[in-house]
């Protein structure tokens, strides 16, 4: 945080104008005097500086239009979220459609996608039909997407991730 008017306790300082002309190096006292005389704050703005350097300035606009960059700065953040697609090694033909529909969706957006298939009872003796299901996946999504990482069980899940290619 900055350091304000009688906050400012050395004994020399670089002194800015409120214009960003150097008014030379002088003692806080005088420069409180001058930004007095402006109607101005006097703010440290760089306190590992030898002398520390102060500025002119009215500090409460400053604030506000800190507030403003931030708040214009976060609007255009677009946070990756990881979506989740998830199947049964016996996915029918129009379903997988779908499924591939709302991932290529998801990736269009900007967002990675976990896909993945649930083994339940005796399907745990097949794994190879799920991880050719999740090869057939990616490949179908091949153009728009790049492979983070390969085919892995977890448990009763093997999944994969998907994300957007670069530069598209």
């Amino acid at each position: 945080m900055h350091e304000l008017n009688e906050e400012i306790c050395d004994k020399e300082i670089r002194l800015i104008g409120a214009n960003g002309e150097q008014l030379g190096i002088m003692g806080p006292v005088d420069a409180m005097r001058l930004a007095d005389e402006q109607g101005l704050d006097l703010v440290k703005i760089s306190p590992q500086a030898t002398p520390p350097v102060c500025k002119l300035m009215n500090y409460g606009k400053f604030k506000f239009e800190q507030g403003k960059k931030e708040k214009e700065a976060k609007k255009n953040q677009h946070a990756v979220e990881i979506k989740e697609i998830r199947m049964s090694p016996g996915i029918d033909i129009g379903d997988f459609n779908t499924k591939l529909r709302n991932a290529q969706k998801f990736i269009d957006e900007g967002n990675r996608v976990k896909v993945s298939v649930r083994f339940r009872g005796r399907e745990m003796a097949h794994t190879d039909i799920g991880r050719s299901l999740l090869d057939r996946f990616a490949q179908e999504c091949a153009e728009t997407t790049t492979l983070d990482k390969t085919a892995k069980m977890e448990g009763r899940m093997m999944s994969i991730f998907l994300s957007p290619k670069v530069g598209k």
